[in-house]
């Protein structure tokens, strides 16, 4: 979807439309941007930006308040129609998903007119507009999806990969932030025509596993299937605060609410094993640390006994955020879901 939380609210109010505007929480409480129009795109703006920052860098810049489940009502709305075209839907987020479209006999099996129908039918219905990428395989398709926004789509037939993906900067492959750029620019490297020629072997001894995930997209290789039965693996609640907690005395009695909500959550996976408990602190500076330990069963105590070795890594200052978690045993991994052997020597 293009812009999605702020073109609902254009959608909803005609006159946000044209000017510049953020869905997200208010500067005076440390609010972030949680997405913005192309408009306001244009100041710089962007999302998970400092709503502070944001208003200096565009002072008419227009902020709406975040509607969570209402934008969640419309994303369903939006997977309805995703349906009618394929049961293979692997959703990324609210506003994103990939279609496995390969066995479709729809518009004579043609992926490119599905995908136009797609967005014709979401804007037709929903008032709302879409770009699509249409490519042999995900990583292709996330890439082509973001070649036209907003309002089109971009297309690479089979054919057509290997001159694609010569010219892509690194940067473009999912998976690849700033840093790994920055590392990889250190080393000549600035597109997937130079990991080519750079080799998987040293890219492997440089960057791990990762050094091979990035040799393979620069060839165009993504075999990874779709992910349609999406299993949570872990749960997690936090608070950013409006003024800055100077006291661990005063997180640790922060802590227990969230300890109570956490436990609300959990309640909702009581079929789940818990694997590792976290904490997590955003300190005044923005950076961030967690902590976690293994433990079996949820324990208020072990989120109690982390918070000061996570608190010691701030070199006194305050914190902005706390957060604590849990992370799920695999279900595969999951003893209790393994079939019993009939006889002894199966």
């Amino acid at each position: 979807m293009d812009c999605f939380y702020a073109a609902i609210e254009m959608r909803d109010n005609p006159t946000l439309a044209g000017i510049p505007l953020a869905v997200g929480g208010t500067a005076d409480r440390r609010g972030v941007i949680t997405t913005c129009n192309y408009e306001a795109r244009a100041y710089g703006i962007h999302s998970a930006m400092a709503t502070a920052y944001a208003m200096r860098l565009c002072p008419h810049l227009t902020l709406v308040p975040v509607r969570m489940a209402y934008y969640k009502s419309v994303s369903k709305q939006i997977r309805a129609i995703f349906d009618r075209y394929t049961d293979r839907v692997e959703p990324l987020s609210l506003d994103e998903a990939y279609l496995d479209v390969s066995d479709s006999s729809l518009f004579g099996g043609s992926a490119t007119r599905i995908a136009a129908d797609i967005r014709r039918a979401i804007e037709a219905e929903l008032g709302l507009t879409a770009s699509a990428g249409v490519a042999p395989n995900k990583f292709l398709a996330k890439i082509c999806s973001d070649e036209n926004k907003p309002n089109g789509q971009r297309v690479v037939t089979p054919a057509e990969i290997d001159d694609f993906v010569r010219r892509l900067p690194l940067g473009k492959i999912p998976g690849v932030g700033r840093v790994t750029v920055e590392r990889l620019a250190r080393l000549g490297l600035q597109t997937c025509d130079d990991v080519r020629v750079f080799g998987e072997t040293e890219l492997t001894r440089h960057f791990g596993r990762g050094g091979a995930t990035i040799y393979r997209r620069s060839w165009g290789i993504d075999e990874r299937p779709l992910v349609t039965n999406w299993v949570r693996k872990s749960q997690s609640v936090e608070r950013t605060f409006a003024v800055d907690v100077e006291s661990i005395a005063d997180a640790q009695s922060i802590l227990l609410q969230l300890i109570d909500e956490l436990q609300l959550r959990l309640a909702q996976q009581a079929d789940r094993r818990i694997r590792n408990q976290q904490v997590k602190l955003k300190f005044a500076d923005f950076r961030s640390t967690t902590i976690e330990r293994s433990s079996q069963r949820l324990s208020p105590q072990l989120f109690a006994d982390l918070l000061p070795l996570a608190w010691a890594r701030g070199d006194g200052q305050q914190i902005r955020l706390l957060g604590i978690g849990v992370s799920f045993v695999d279900i595969s991994d999951d003893p209790a879901n393994h079939q019993l052997k009939l006889f002894a020597n199966e």
